[in-house]
Protein backbone atom coordinates (compact mmCIF):
# COMPACT_ATOMS: atom_id res chain seq x y z
CA UNK A 1 0.00 0.00 0.00
CA UNK A 2 1.06 3.60 -0.43
CA UNK A 3 0.94 5.70 2.49
CA UNK A 4 2.51 9.42 3.41
CA UNK A 5 4.92 8.55 5.76
CA UNK A 6 6.06 11.77 8.08
CA UNK A 7 10.21 12.02 8.44
CA UNK A 8 11.20 11.46 12.05
CA UNK A 9 12.61 15.06 12.63
CA UNK A 10 9.05 15.85 11.30
CA UNK A 11 10.51 18.49 8.38
CA UNK A 12 8.65 16.69 5.53
CA UNK A 13 6.26 13.81 4.28
CA UNK A 14 7.02 11.08 1.71
CA UNK A 15 4.38 9.05 0.17
CA UNK A 16 5.97 5.85 -0.01
CA UNK A 17 5.12 1.54 0.32
CA UNK A 18 4.36 0.43 3.71
CA UNK A 19 3.30 -2.94 4.97
CA UNK A 20 0.22 -3.56 7.33
CA UNK A 21 1.65 -5.48 9.84
CA UNK A 22 -1.34 -5.47 12.63
CA UNK A 23 -4.29 -8.03 13.07
CA UNK A 24 -7.76 -8.10 11.40
CA UNK A 25 -8.73 -8.43 14.81
CA UNK A 26 -6.57 -5.12 15.83
CA UNK A 27 -8.56 -3.71 12.49
CA UNK A 28 -12.06 -4.42 13.54
CA UNK A 29 -11.85 -3.01 17.27
CA UNK A 30 -10.23 0.62 15.63
CA UNK A 31 -9.73 2.52 12.68
CA UNK A 32 -6.24 2.16 12.16
CA UNK A 33 -3.71 0.18 10.93
CA UNK A 34 -0.13 -0.45 12.16
CA UNK A 35 2.63 -0.02 9.40
CA UNK A 36 6.17 -0.83 8.82
CA UNK A 37 7.84 1.55 5.72
CA UNK A 38 9.21 -0.41 2.96
CA UNK A 39 12.05 1.79 1.17
CA UNK A 40 14.22 0.74 -2.17
CA UNK A 41 17.31 1.52 -0.51
CA UNK A 42 18.38 -1.82 -0.59
CA UNK A 43 21.98 -1.52 0.17
CA UNK A 44 21.63 -0.11 4.12
CA UNK A 45 19.92 -3.22 5.91
CA UNK A 46 19.54 -2.24 9.46
CA UNK A 47 18.45 -4.39 12.86
CA UNK A 48 14.68 -5.21 12.27
CA UNK A 49 15.05 -5.09 8.13
CA UNK A 50 14.29 -7.60 6.01
CA UNK A 51 15.21 -7.32 2.22
CA UNK A 52 12.35 -9.09 0.51
CA UNK A 53 12.89 -11.69 -1.78
CA UNK A 54 9.77 -11.58 -3.53
CA UNK A 55 9.36 -7.78 -4.05
CA UNK A 56 7.24 -8.54 -7.15
CA UNK A 57 4.84 -10.59 -5.54
CA UNK A 58 4.55 -7.62 -3.84
CA UNK A 59 3.21 -5.12 -5.93
CA UNK A 60 6.86 -3.34 -5.72
CA UNK A 61 8.46 -1.59 -8.44
CA UNK A 62 11.84 -2.48 -7.41
CA UNK A 63 13.69 -4.76 -4.81
CA UNK A 64 13.07 -3.49 -1.22
CA UNK A 65 13.16 -3.17 2.27
CA UNK A 66 10.54 -3.52 4.79
CA UNK A 67 12.35 -1.49 7.56
CA UNK A 68 11.55 -1.53 11.29
CA UNK A 69 10.07 1.89 11.52
CA UNK A 70 6.61 1.52 12.38
CA UNK A 71 4.01 3.66 12.69
CA UNK A 72 -0.02 4.11 13.27
CA UNK A 73 -2.34 5.65 11.05
CA UNK A 74 -6.06 5.70 10.55
CA UNK A 75 -7.48 3.32 7.74
CA UNK A 76 -8.29 6.12 5.55
CA UNK A 77 -5.22 7.11 5.25
CA UNK A 78 -4.32 4.82 2.54
CA UNK A 79 -3.70 6.02 -0.83
CA UNK A 80 -3.16 2.84 -2.17
CA UNK A 81 -3.00 -1.13 -2.31
CA UNK A 82 0.05 -2.57 -4.10
CA UNK A 83 -0.10 -5.93 -3.90
CA UNK A 84 0.38 -9.09 -1.29
CA UNK A 85 3.60 -10.55 0.92
CA UNK A 86 4.46 -13.58 0.47
CA UNK A 87 4.30 -16.34 3.40
CA UNK A 88 8.23 -16.62 3.40
CA UNK A 89 9.10 -12.70 3.44
CA UNK A 90 5.91 -12.82 6.22
CA UNK A 91 7.37 -15.11 8.24
CA UNK A 92 10.98 -13.43 8.59
CA UNK A 93 9.32 -9.91 8.90
CA UNK A 94 7.44 -11.15 12.00
CA UNK A 95 10.43 -12.28 13.07
CA UNK A 96 12.33 -9.13 12.82
CA UNK A 97 9.62 -7.21 14.63
CA UNK A 98 9.44 -9.64 17.97
CA UNK A 99 12.96 -8.95 17.98
CA UNK A 100 13.08 -5.16 17.57
CA UNK A 101 9.61 -4.95 19.45
CA UNK A 102 11.93 -7.28 22.66
CA UNK A 103 8.40 -9.68 22.25
CA UNK A 104 10.43 -13.01 22.76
Amino acid sequence: MLVNFVFSDETGIKRRPALIVSSDAYHQGRQEVIIAAITSRTDRVLVGDHLIARWREAGLLFPSVVTGIIRTIKQDMIAKRLGVMANEDMREIDDKLRFVLNLG
